[in-house]
């Protein structure tokens, strides 16, 4: 199975061209080949596969197998290797995904090659049910939640996918490899949750530290600062287009005056290629 390794701020994935290729067993798949020490090693694996409603589709798995609605590093990265190997010259393109069909305007360098593109995130839901996440009411902005020994304060806001923000002092200061898989598999999310901490540098620069559901600290996370975004305007602590700092890098977030659209803006990096052994 030919691959491409490719990364938005250190979010590393593995991509298969299924227009060229046939996955059996993905789930399978991305936990054998996700394996930092016995595989090629990345946070999960991405199908980008011909579809009949958009340009391209894609299907991501996390480093454990399970398959997610949706990764915004993974389709920057779908759209720069749909781009930049031919698979379509749609401006802007198209993307099928779990959580729907995204639309994405793109950068290209002297080479021709994409250097940076801007997503179309859709509008966030706030309603618990469609987070999902078990509390009553409106929303989730500011509530309490349990993490023995102490009670945190959480907002919970969906992109697609679940995450739950929680703002503090000093990100560095969190034991996420502690705190972040309890809070993850916590019996308030029936989905299981992406977890983030999130500090204020100023009303429009963020700071943000990611526990990712089924794949553990990463490097970064598109969804989940699209959420941070939300979650700051919600709380009013940030404003609604602000710089966020990832430890991968730098994501430009900017959730519109009607509410309805997030739109996302970075980079995406093709690493090297390869064929996997099955």
């Amino acid at each position: 199975m030919r691959f491409t390794k490719m990364h938005g701020i250190g979010n590393d994935y593995i991509y298969v061209n299924c227009f060229e290729e046939k996955v059996d067993n993905p789930g399978e798949v991305a936990v054998k080949i996700s394996n930092r020490h016995f595989g090629v090693g990345a946070d999960g694996l991405i199908l980008i596969c011909p579809s009949d409603k958009a340009d391209v589709s894609m299907r991501m798995f996390n480093a454990d197998g399970s398959e997610a609605e949706m990764c915004g590093n993974g389709i920057r990265c779908v759209a720069k290797y749909t781009i930049d190997h031919g698979l379509s010259s749609a401006k802007p393109l198209k993307v099928q995904t779990g959580n729907g069909i995204m639309a994405i305007d793109y950068q290209l360098g002297d080479d021709g090659k994409m250097v940076s593109s801007t997503v179309n995130m859709g509008q966030p839901k706030l309603r618990p049910a469609e987070i999902p996440v078990n509390i009553e009411g409106e929303n989730v902005i500011d509530r309490i939640i349990e993490v023995v020994p102490q009670q945190l304060n959480m907002t919970c806001v969906s992109m697609g996918n679940p995450h739950t923000v929680f703002f503090c002092d000093d990100v560095e200061q969190i034991d996420l490899e502690k705190i972040g898989p309890v809070i993850e598999n916590h019996k308030l999310f029936p989905n299981r949750t992406n977890v983030h901490f999130v500090q204020l540098k100023s009303s429009d620069h963020l700071k943000m530290r990611t526990w990712e559901r089924g794949s553990g600290i990463t490097l970064a996370c598109g969804t989940g600062a699209c959420a941070v975004c939300v979650a700051g305007v919600l709380n009013r602590r940030s404003e609604r287009v602000c710089r966020i700092d990832l430890p991968g890098g730098q994501l430009q977030i900017n959730w519109c005056e009607d509410d309805n659209c997030v739109y996302m803006t970075g980079p995406a990096e093709e690493i090297f290629e390869g064929t996997w052994l099955l």
